[in-house]
Parts: structure tokens; C-alpha cells; sequence
């Protein structure tokens, strides 16, 4: 039973026609990542599906309910968030600060004191640096508190842009344990990466966009095996 369903979306800015009838299912549990070029429409559907931006054609859908008459914070409340891309931090907000407003939608102190234990359990780091201006942590600790500050809303099914864009390898290792760690504890996950293997590497399923369009669609193991995919977005000849 799909818990995500975007159909026939099509997604524009101003005269561009950036999603050209995409149509996406994603499966409670799930990690299933969106692989393809720059400009291909990866963010595009992340902030469609997030409610950033709005479709002209189509519909999306969580657990039945259709979340376009929502706004973005709305959509918060029905149990989607995003990591977005460059992380967007309150840089001179503190690391608890930054946690505390991802949970805006929480209303119980218990439930906010819960979310922040899990996020401190998941990166200890942030805990060491929890009164920290976030503007002055490392590049792998703004990534760790962008996740965390997602999580204090302890979304449904989180949407995650480029978690390793400008990490070492050594951290992006690290952020994606963590990402199957999320996963294991019932969260779950739609990614957009370019770190094409590393993604197919965790995730159960994935997508191929090209210029706007699904070009192909099957398992993550299959998609690393696939002549096309190697070629264009694993680095195989």
C-alpha cells in the first residue's frame, strides 16, 4: 500500500516547464531515491511534493489526502519534512534553538523533549554542541542538525536533498548510516542525491529524471546493474 503518491505532476516556473507528468509511489518503510543530471527535476519534485511549489496539473498524496490545498508549514503537520539542499540552518541560532524550531508543529513539551533525546541519540555530536551558535559548526555537523531539525517533527516520511553535497568521504559515510538508521525506526525516506551509488547503495527503489520525465523506474539493485545507469550516473564504462 503506497503511502506517497504523486500523479501526473506537472510542475512549472513561470514559462519552464520543469515536471513534465512525473508520477511517483513510494511504500510505507521505504527508502527510495531520485537519481539524475543537474536541472533534471530531482529538487523540483522534492518542493512540489513538500508544497514550496505548486503543480498546474496532478495531485499528491499522503495516505489518501490530498495535500495540495495545503501550504507548506500545513503539509509539516500531515507528517512530511525536508532536509533541504545547503541545509539552511538558523545560523545564529544556537543547535538547541535550530531543533526547537523544527518543532513547531509539535504541542507537547514531552513529545518535543522526546524528538530532541532521539535526535541527541542519533548524533551525539550535536549533544557535545547543543549550545553551540550553529553558524560555527563544521560542514558534517550543519548537515546533522538540518536532519535533526527535520526530525523534531517527527515526520511521516522525510525528503532529503543532497545530505552529502560538500562533505569528506568520511562524513558521507557517516550521514548515510544514519539515514538507514532513521529508516529502521519506521521513518520513511525520499532522497535526492547526486552521490548516484552511494544512494542505490541504502535505498529498497529508485527513480531516473531526465529533463522533467521518469525514464526509468525499478529496484535499487537492479539500477546499479543497469548498462544506462552505470554509464550516465555511475561513473562505468
Amino acid at each position: 500500500m503506497s503511502i506517497l503518491n504523486v500523479e501526473n505532476v506537472h510542475t512549472y516556473y513561470g514559462n519552464i516547464h520543469a515536471l513534465k507528468g512525473i508520477s511517483i509511489k513510494i511504500d510505507k518503510g521505504e527508502i527510495v531515491t531520485l537519481i539524475g543530471g543537474n536541472g533534471a527535476g530531482k529538487t523540483t519534485t522534492l518542493r512540489t511534493i513538500s508544497g514550496l511549489l505548486k503543480p498546474r496539473e496532478g495531485s499528491v498524496s499522503l495516505d489518501g489526502q490530498d495535500l495540495l490545498k495545503f501550504k507548506a508549514h500545513e503539509i509539516v503537520y500531515k507528517g512530511i519534512s525536508m532536509v533541504p539542499e545547503g541545509r539552511g540552518i538558523f545560523a545564529r541560532l544556537s543547535v538547541t534553538e535550530n531543533l526547537e524550531m523544527g518543532a513547531y508543529s509539535r504541542t507537547s513539551k514531552q513529545e518535543l523533549q522526546q524528538n530532541m533525546e532521539r535526535v541527541f541519540t542519533l548524533f551525539p555530536r550535536l549533544k557535545e554542541r547543543r549550545t553551540q551558535v550553529a553558524g560555527t559548526l563544521s560542514g558534517g555537523e550543519q548537515q546533522m542538525l538540518a536532519t535533526g531539525r527535520a526530525l523534531m517533527a517527527n515526520p511521516t516520511i522525510l525528503l532529503m536533498d543532497e545530505p552529502s553535497m560538500g562533505l569528506a568521504p568520511v562524513l558521507v559515510e557517516l550521514i548515510f548510516d544514519t539515514i538507514q538508521q532513521i529508516n529502521k525506526t519506521g521513518t520513511t525516506i525520499l532522497l535526492v542525491e547526486q552521490n548516484a551509488l552511494m544512494a542505490l547503495s541504502i535505498a529498497h527503489r529508485g527513480y531516473v529524471l531526465q529533463t522533467g520525465e521518469i525514464v526509468i523506474s525499478d529496484t535499487a539493485e537492479n539500477l546499479k546493474n543497469n548498462p544506462t545507469v552505470q554509464k550516465a550516473y555511475l561513473g562505468m564504462e
